[in-house]
């Protein structure tokens, strides 16, 4: 007889342990009603075109009209994705967000004079509209954001029709979601006593950290093989995805799409390939770090398949919600009473969705809505999750001190800092749970849940930074995207990445296939220089006080109101360099000598 869990319709959830879509409208009629809000302004701004330039009272009033729109145009996508992620296969939900984005990309097009006329404008004519409006001064810093970017703007008729093109831009992504999230199911894991467990895109993280190699095994087995039976639409998908980057790359006179999508938060591209360059430079820790595995483990052979579980068996605890929002609230006190008090705000008014329900979108994440920030979990009382959780309040915080200290025009945060509030919740939780524990086990247990996260967030990310590099150099020279080819790339880069004491099994050669992110257009990256920076900020903050919680928590009240290494900068990190890349995998390379004294001891 099958022992498989089940996992829950929605309708079976608590509601306590969902998110409140109410906050932001009461009902679907409301919402609907944005929707028209949103056309309106998106009309009334039109019948400006061609008057961009004419007066300064022209420019402040379609500023004031745009950000009021795109106010909207947030709440309607916002409410709309959160909606449908609850359960990707509910048909409203898809239909919702189809028509936010459609919606969307109607306005886009509807405003898409704005760019175009505004960079048209004399800088000596643009510095007496400020001096004569002083209202236009609260835009300054977006208009010139904007105008940095102007080489790459194109006419009135071509930023129209870029803007047109937008949804269908969307649908690699789109369709890649359906087929993973709602259509592609996998066959049921055993282990080693012949039961059942259901495999699933949230339950496999979990399945993997199972002591029972057997169950890792056939977990392993069943999602990639899974995978495997939609290859080639993968592959076909992805091939779209990174097409579509190529041609809005080219038709903003980009040499590429990684200067195209790094200019857009005004990164140096240098920052992604000194990520690189550095990771390569201190890839025999990461060698050193695997020969500790296999050894602990006692594996005669260490698989793809042995690389979650945990090293400590014995010391492994179950971490329900309740007392992981408590470890986080403790381990966050640091940074002050106020942030406890909203981090307290978030917990108990169902700003987060918590559990895995049958069609809920997999993984983790944070949207910062402008009634509060919103956080999808899948939660599974490990560790792992607790530190989901800490990751994800990382980043709701991040938006709500944006969002309350910032005017809307600057509140929304670039991609490129989006990592380090978030990752810098997890280094304190885990200094936190360190400081608190004199157990030897227990502190292995927890060192080596550390050293995961420098080989997930920093090595692992990094190899995602350079296959998306790679793919996308690959259609750039005029390649293109194979199933096989994808593998291979794949299955090199993993050879490379964990060296000779580590069997690259074939089905591993897949994965790429089940990474969300690289649909993300240079995302990845930003996860590791992101942990970098985080690490170097947690020292700080754990060593200094609050001076430098003070700094940083201006650097999370700063939203873009600076560009981001400017931003870093304040709160006492060079992202331009290389240090912070090297310093935290030197940190980790001590971490690994902790962790084979402790273990020495035990032994």
């Amino acid at each position: 007889m099958s022992n498989t869990e089940k996992i829950p319709a929605r309708s079976q959830v608590k509601k306590e342990d969902t998110w409140a879509l109410e906050d932001m409208y009461a009902s679907r009629q409301d919402w609907e009603a944005d929707c028209e809000k949103a056309r309106q302004l998106a009309d009334e701004a039109a019948g400006y075109a061609g008057k961009v330039g004419e007066s300064a009272e022209n420019l402040l009033f379609l500023s004031q009209l745009s950000e009021k729109l795109d106010c909207v145009l947030s709440d309607v996508y916002g409410y709309a994705s959160r909606f449908k992620d609850q359960d990707t296969a509910n048909a409203e939900g898809q239909a919702m967000e189809a028509k936010a984005m459609s919606l969307y990309v109607e306005c886009a097009g509807k405003l898409s004079f704005m760019r175009p006329e505004l960079l048209a404008v004399p800088e000596e004519r643009l510095e007496t509209f400020y001096a004569r409006e002083k209202g236009l001064l609260h835009y300054k810093r977006s208009i010139g954001e904007l105008r940095r970017c102007r080489e790459h703007i194109l006419s009135a008729d071509m930023e129209k029709l870029l803007a047109d093109a937008g949804e269908m831009a969307q649908t690699p992504s789109n369709a890649y979601s359906m087929l993973v999230n709602a259509d592609l199911t996998f066959a049921p894991a055993k282990d080693s006593e012949g039961q059942e467990h259901e495999v699933t895109g949230g339950s496999f993280i979990p399945l993997m950290q199972s002591q029972d190699r057997e169950l890792r095994k056939s977990a392993f087995s069943s999602l990639y093989s899974g995978y495997g039976q939609v290859i080639n639409t993968a592959a076909a998908l992805l091939g779209g995805q990174i097409n579509q980057l190529k041609f809005f790359a080219r038709a903003r006179k980009y040499p590429d799409a990684l200067h195209a999508s790094l200019d857009a938060t005004n990164v140096p591209v240098e920052v992604y390939h000194n990520l690189i360059r550095a990771v390569h430079e201190d890839i025999g820790i990461l060698h050193r770090y695997m020969r500790l595995r296999k050894k602990l483990l006692g594996a005669e052979k260490l698989h793809m398949y042995d690389l979650y579980t945990p090293l400590v068996a014995d010391a492994d605890v179950r971490v329900p919600f309740e007392q992981a929002k408590k470890e986080v609230l403790e381990a966050t006190a640091v940074l002050g009473e106020e942030y406890t008090r909203v981090l307290k705000e978030g917990f108990e008014n169902r700003w987060i969705d918590v559990y895995e329900n049958k069609g809920k979108r997999g993984g983790a994440y944070s949207a910062g809505q402008q009634v509060h920030p919103y956080v999808l979990l899948n939660y599974k009382d490990t560790l792992d999750s607790e530190f989901t959780l800490a990751h994800e309040m990382g980043h709701a915080m991040h938006s709500w001190l944006s969002t309350r200290h910032q005017a809307p025009v600057d509140r929304e945060y670039v991609i490129f800092v989006a990592e380090v509030a978030s990752t810098c919740n997890e280094s304190l939780l885990m200094q936190h749970l360190l400081k608190k524990t004199s157990d030897k086990k227990t502190r292995a247990y927890l060192i080596n849940y550390f050293l995961e996260q420098f080989r997930t967030t920093l090595y692992r990310q990094t190899m995602f930074a350079e296959f998306e590099l790679m793919i996308n150099e690959t259609v750039e020279k005029g390649g293109s995207l194979t199933a096989e080819g994808l593998n291979k790339m794949y299955h090199d880069l993993n050879v490379f990445y964990y060296g000779e004491d580590v069997e690259v099994d074939s089905l591993i050669d897949r994965e790429w296939a089940r990474i969300p992110h690289f649909y993300y257009d240079y995302y990845v990256f930003q996860y590791a220089t992101g942990f970098s920076a985080a690490i170097a900020l947690s020292g700080r903050i754990l060593k200094e006080g609050e001076s430098a919680v003070k700094d940083y928590l201006n650097f999370l009240s700063g939203g873009c109101s600076k560009d981001p290494i400017s931003l870093l900068q304040g709160a006492g990190v060079d992202m331009r360099t290389a240090e912070p890349v090297h310093s935290a995998l030197a940190l980790f390379d001590s971490l690994i000598g902790e962790m084979e004294e402790l273990m020495e001891q035990e032994g």
